[in-house]
């Protein structure tokens, strides 16, 4: 489905700031795989989405989307292909737009652009379908402008606007990492039901060891722009969160020293 093949990306090059950022990972992705990429602050985990999305281009290596070389495509074009949602609940939704219009723009992505703008009676229907499911009482403020929605309520929105038009992959980066505990929890239990029932091929990035080996069918631990460990399938849903440091102690002969993950 998606195949990266020795990629390399390093920023700053020459420079004393140098710093090499992703150091020839080959990973393939399977239709209806859900990866969960964990690793500590600096490990290549969010460059590696940004690669896959174009925020980035490499310094060399080739991604494939099925049979399309998608490596030097900019990021506008592969906009068709991926869904993603970020870290921050603020950076998925227009603040300014109510609530449907964020929607339409979501679900219109790819179409042909027109000078009409209006939001078609069936698209409000779909909307309202949609939002229920979310079971957050959006489905009765389509008229609201987004700003006036909570973080958690925004993180769920944006979620929704990424997987609205089933993207060849979702791309998921510490999307719940900002948001409390309890409202974390509702945005992981929806991304789990979308996932499940449209198949969705999906790349979750998470500081968070439990949800790393909670959530997915297949694990990746990343470490200084390398891939060090990997588990798939029943290996996978037996593990622990001290196999985990183990696994690391082992691959790089040090503590997993970040407290931003054991503390999660």
């Amino acid at each position: 489905m998606l195949e990266i093949t020795n990629l390399h990306k390093t920023f700053n090059k020459g420079l004393i700031t140098e710093k090499k950022a992703i150091i020839d990972v080959s990973l393939s992705i399977n239709d209806g795989d859900f990866i969960t990429v964990i690793g500590g602050n600096g490990a290549g985990k969010s460059t590696l989405l940004n690669l896959i999305s174009g925020v980035h281009l490499a310094d060399s290596g080739k991604i494939m989307l099925g049979d399309i070389n998608i490596t030097n495509l900019p990021e506008y074009k592969r906009a068709k292909f991926f869904g993603r949602v970020f870290q921050d609940p603020m950076m998925g939704t227009s603040a300014s737009m109510e609530i449907q219009e964020n929607l339409a723009l979501a679900y219109r992505r790819g179409k042909r652009r027109t000078l009409r703008w209006e939001i078609t009676k069936q698209e409000k229907e779909l909307f309202y379908q949609q939002l229920k499911l979310l079971g957050l009482g959006l489905e009765d403020r389509l008229t609201n402008k987004v700003g006036l929605l909570s973080g958690g309520q925004r993180q769920a929105l944006t979620l929704l606007m990424a997987t609205l038009r089933k993207p060849k992959m979702l791309l998921l980066d510490e999307h719940a990492a900002a948001l409390d505990p309890k409202t974390a929890l509702k945005v992981q239990h929806l991304t789990e039901q979308i996932t499940s029932e449209h198949n969705l091929t999906t790349l979750m990035v998470t500081h968070n060891m439990k949800d790393a080996i909670k959530y997915g069918n297949r694990l990746i631990m990343m470490h200084n722009g390398m891939i060090i460990y990997h588990v798939e399938g029943e290996e996978k849903s037996k593990i622990t969160v001290p196999d985990l440091m183990a696994k690391f102690e082992e691959s790089v002969g040090e503590n997993f020293v970040s407290d931003r993950m054991l503390l999660a």
